[in-house]
């Protein structure tokens, strides 16, 4: 049974940038399982600032959300929106806080008539996350087995939702070619 929500918080947002890439460091490995490498922090400072926010209550990080924009298969003018993560703390948890990180992606999404689909992966133990996303309206597209390589589970799902798609596009037909090639991974 899931935990009662709280009082939501009044959060502010924030560029995340070069010079606060430490930061996220220190937000993600207080909030993940995973250590992310040198290179994914280098690639941070390049994203859209309207798909990588800081959560910020008080004065202080409690969360943030980092989403890299990538070519939509079959779709030259398309995109397909990844959520490389999305983190609060635990002590802030159940405030509203990553719905709010959530909305604040899903919505500079939409005004842009290029981005088809956000997806991201979700372990497969990982039922609180699973349930957040259920309730934002994301899909279940396939398992993908061995996905993470130092924690157990292993396995993740692959987790969509069609933003600005064509009429009769579906979440898994947006993202077979990122499923395809997640399990042909050595």
């Amino acid at each position: 049974m899931a935990s009662p929500e709280l009082a939501p918080l009044a959060v502010e947002f924030g560029d995340i940038h070069a010079q606060n890439i430490g930061l996220l460091r220190k937000l993600n490995e207080s909030t993940f399982p995973v250590r992310y490498a040198d290179k994914f922090y280098g690639e941070i400072p390049t994203l859209q600032t309207d798909f990588a926010q800081f959560a910020y209550f008080g004065g202080f990080a409690i969360g943030a959300i980092c989403g890299r924009l990538e070519p939509a298969d079959g779709d030259a003018s398309g995109k397909r929106l990844y959520i490389m993560t999305i983190g609060v703390l635990h002590a802030y948890r159940r405030r509203g806080v990553g719905r709010k990180l959530l909305d604040y992606l899903m919505d500079n999404a939409a005004k842009r008539d290029d981005v088809r689909v956000v997806y991201l992966h979700v372990q497969t133990n990982n039922d609180a996350a699973l349930d957040f996303y259920a309730r934002h309206g994301f899909e279940k597209v396939g398992k993908i087995e061995g996905y993470y390589k130092r924690i157990e589970p292993p396995d993740c799902y692959l987790l969509g939702k069609v933003v600005n798609a064509p009429a009769g596009a579906t979440v898994g037909g947006l993202l077979e070619g990122a499923l395809d090639i997640a399990n042909k991974r050595p």
